[in-house]
């Protein structure tokens, strides 16, 4: 279901370099979300990126990063803020949120590749990106994700969905956050069941995604790219408490 009211919408095709500050909903359910519209689209339809940040920040933290490539490749951009900055939470960024996130966009710019949207995200973006791919593997074409693990909730209805979304995750070996051994057993987890996950550690590296985000961005991008739904998209929704 669409939210009744959609406000500060002003966002006109293929308008170049600019990013728009938007409101979904309306009132304590409004969600503040960032969208780029490229002004250089690719062949036919564009691709679409959800990006969920990390605690502390908010959706323009990852719209920054990766602008330069959604300029250059012709990506939309859809960077939402959780209601609490510090995680996301259900029911308030459940999958029916997302959802309506993602129709909201394509019904007003209207040339999305609706069989290449794919999800991005960091840390708490991370783990809600993870699971989101549970949770939806025939809305959404592959999740990847920097620092993060399966939530133990999701581990359950791994095996429920016939299309096993393609997976991506990239970790520092001296991540603080997220153990090494930690998303590891994710991953495993993950191919135990049936993922096929791309699995990438950073010799080195810390929990500091910004700091490397140009080259992660554009590996990921090298993955996302290829990825796509072979039929139109299918969501699924939940009674979430």
């Amino acid at each position: 279901m669409l939210p009744l009211v959609l406000a500060c919408f002003a966002v006109a095709p293929h308008v170049d370099a600019k990013v728009e500050k938007l409101k979904l909903g309306s009132g304590r359910d409004a969600h503040t979300y960032y969208l780029y519209i490229p002004e250089k689209a690719t062949p036919g339809p564009a691709p679409l990126l959800l990006l969920l940040h990390g605690s502390g920040r908010n959706g323009m933290s990852l719209v920054d990063p990766w602008l330069p490539l959604a300029k250059r490749e012709g990506i939309v951009l859809v960077a939402p803020d959780a209601s609490d900055p510090q995680a996301w939470r259900m029911p308030q960024e459940g999958p029916d949120f997302f959802h309506d996130l993602v129709e909201t966009v394509v019904a007003a710019h209207g040339n999305v590749d609706r069989r290449r949207v794919y999800v991005f995200g960091h840390s708490a973006g991370a783990i809600q990106g993870l699971d989101l791919g549970v949770l939806e593997p025939d809305y959404f074409a592959a999740v990847a994700v920097h620092a993060g693990v399966v939530s133990p909730q999701m581990i359950p209805l791994l095996d429920r969905p016939s299309r096993k979304i393609p997976v991506a995750i990239w970790i520092g070996t001296r991540d603080p956050f997220f153990p090494l051994d930690a998303v590891r057993r994710s991953r495993d987890v993950l191919t135990q069941h049936g993922f096929t996950v791309q699995f990438t550690e950073i010799p080195d590296h810390t929990h500091d995604y910004y700091s490397t985000s140009a080259q992660t961005n554009r590996d990921v991008w090298a993955f996302l790219q290829h990825q796509k739904l072979t039929s139109d998209p299918q969501f699924q929704p939940y009674s979430v408490r």
